[in-house]
C-alpha cells in the first residue's frame, strides 16, 4: 500500500525538518533555505492557523516534498490532502485516523511510543512509524527495546533530537531518518525577516549526517 512511498520519502535525507510556521511570510524563505541546504522533505505541522496555506506555498519550491504533521483525525487528514500534502505525519495512531489514511492511499507516518501502537499500525498494513516523543520516551535505548520484536518496522524518531544526538539514532539500522527542528532556531526569525543563510547552513549540517 503506502509502504514503498513513505519508505522512499524517509530515505530522501537523514533529517526531516519539523516546521512550525507562525507567519505566512516565512513559508517560502524557510522552504527555500532548507531545500538549498539539502533537506527536501518538509513536515509542516498543523499547529498554526496559516499551516495549510504554508503547505500550498512551500510546494512551489523546486525539489521540495511537502507534507503535513500534527494530523490528529480524519478531518485534519482531509484538509491536509486538500492543501496538497504529499505525505502525512501524526503524533499518535488511532483506528479512525489510520483507516482514513490507508483509504486515502497517501504516504503515512503515524506516531508510536510503544509496542501496542506498532501492532495497531501493522494491523492496518503499515510498517513505517514515527517514534515520538523520542527523548521523553526513553531515547535510543527505549527504541531498540520496542523495535526488537518487529523486524519489518522502520522508524523516524522525533522529539527532543538535536544535531549532536541524531547520529546515535541514525546508527540504529531500523532508523531511516530522524525528525527535528534544531535547524530552525528562534534566533533565525526577526519579525518578518528570516535568516535564510543560518537555516541553510544548519540544514547542510543535518543533510551531511549519515543515515
Amino acid at each position: 500500500m503506502t509502504a514503498p512511498a513513505i519508505d522512499a520519502i524517509m530515505r530522501t535525507a537523514p533529517v526531516i525538518p519539523v516546521i512550525v510556521i507562525e507567519d505566512i511570510e516565512h513559508a517560502l524563505p524557510v522552504a527555500e533555505a532548507l531545500v538549498a541546504g539539502g533537506l527536501k522533505v518538509l513536515e509542516v505541522t498543523l499547529r498554526t492557523p496559516c499551516a495549510l496555506d504554508a503547505i500550498k506555498l512551500m510546494k512551489q519550491v523546486p525539489g521540495a516534498i511537502v507534507g503535513a504533521g500534527t494530523v490528529l483525525n480524519p478531518r485534519d487528514l482531509a484538509a491536509a490532502i486538500d492543501a496538497g500534502s504529499e505525505f502525512i505525519v501524526s503524533p499518535g495512531l488511532t483506528p479512525a485516523l489510520g483507516e482514513a489514511a490507508v483509504k486515502a492511499d497517501i504516504p503515512f507516518l503515524p506516531g508510536t511510543a510503544n509496542a501496542a501502537d506498532i501492532m495497531l499500525g501493522m494491523d492496518l498494513g503499515l510498517s513505517r512509524f514515527k517514534f515520538f516523543p523520542a527523548e521523553a520516551s526513553g531515547g535510543i535505548a527505549a527504541l531498540k527495546a520496542i523495535a526488537a520484536p518487529f523486524g519489518s518496522a522502520r522508524f523516524c524518531p522525533t522529539g527532543g533530537i538535536t544535531l549532536a544526538t541524531a547520529p546515535t539514532y541514525l546508527a540504529f539500522d531500523p532508523v531511516l531518518c530522524v525528525g527535528g527542528s534544531w535547524m530552525l532556531p528562534k534566533s533565525a526569525f526577526d519579525g518578518s525577516k528570516v535568516d535564510t543563510a543560518a537555516i541553510e547552513a544548519a540544514a547542510a549540517q543535518a543533510a551531511a549526517l549519515k543515515a
